[in-house]
């Protein structure tokens, strides 16, 4: 019986990995194939029939990629530093509070994830024009923190609130303040939710299209490009640009890949 249902647990997990990697497979499949098994196919295949890197050679040559990809990730690196830099002490402070209000107050957070972007774009942009962010990178990496912060608060509310507390209260006794009590003890202690809530918080802003569209249209990220070759009728070029989209964030899993275990709302305890 335990072996059947170990057996169960791995045709699920088979079915789950192949269900989330199939766009992947095919994105690789129209990137790197020839156009008559791909678009130029009334029923294309669904395995590689040919290789070129052609696809690739005209997405790069017709289109500006470093410079959008560039502002991509450094606007995405400085969306998950601000992320870290506020959630950690707002996380801090609503795990000092009862369990039931710290819930509540992070669950409201997500209230602004449930309004369009675009309500909150048009305001923000005209605002960061008479403040001189508009078009900015930190202006547009401002304006995504208000997407990632509620994640990052939430993961790491959940981070600290799990930890003893009588390790906060050992470390006051032996004199160290707040703060100090904090970033020396309780953040490495809770290394595992900050490696993810940096992860997520950069995920979000990497692939972020309204707000990188309204308040940064005249030097666009990524995103932006892809959608222009999109909306020019050009798959193959954005089907490549779409796969080089992808790379950095497999890169950067697998850096945090470490800390990103089952165990991250806990604090990173073990045993």
């Amino acid at each position: 019986m335990q072996l059947l249902s170990r057996a169960m647990q791995y045709v699920v997990v088979a079915f789950m990995s192949a269900l989330f990697l199939y766009p992947l497979y095919i994105l690789f499949l129209i990137s790197f194939s020839p156009i008559q098994y791909t678009l130029g196919s009334l029923r294309p295949l669904q395995w590689p029939e040919g290789f070129t890197l052609q696809n690739l050679v005209l997405a790069l040559q017709g289109t500006n990629l470093i410079d959008p990809m560039l502002r991509s990730l450094l606007t995405a690196s400085l969306v998950g530093a601000i992320a870290l830099l506020l959630g950690i002490p707002a996380a801090y402070g609503l795990s000092r509070l009862t369990s039931t209000l710290a819930n509540t107050i992070s669950t409201l957070l997500f209230f602004v994830n449930m309004i369009p972007a675009l309500v909150i774009a048009i305001p923000v942009s005209v605002s960061f024009i008479d403040l001189h962010l508009y078009n900015t990178v930190v202006g547009l990496a401002l304006a995504q923190g208000l997407i990632a912060l509620p994640f990052s608060i939430f993961l790491l509310l959940g981070a600290f609130q799990s930890l003893p507390k009588d390790l906060e209260n050992q470390a006051r006794v032996d004199g160290a303040g707040m703060l100090q009590t904090l970033y020396t003890l309780l953040v490495p202690l809770s290394k595992s939710a900050v490696a993810a809530a940096f992860l997520i918080s950069w995920m979000l802003s990497w692939d972020e299209f309204t707000f990188a569209t309204i308040l940064s249209p005249i030097t666009p990220t990524l995103p932006f490009v892809i959608y222009t070759n999109i909306y020019r009728g050009n798959i193959l070029a954005s089907s490549a640009l779409s796969l080089v989209l992808t790379l950095p964030v497999i890169i950067l899993t697998v850096m945090l890949q470490r800390y990103l275990r089952g165990e991250y709302l806990s604090g990173g305890l073990h045993g």
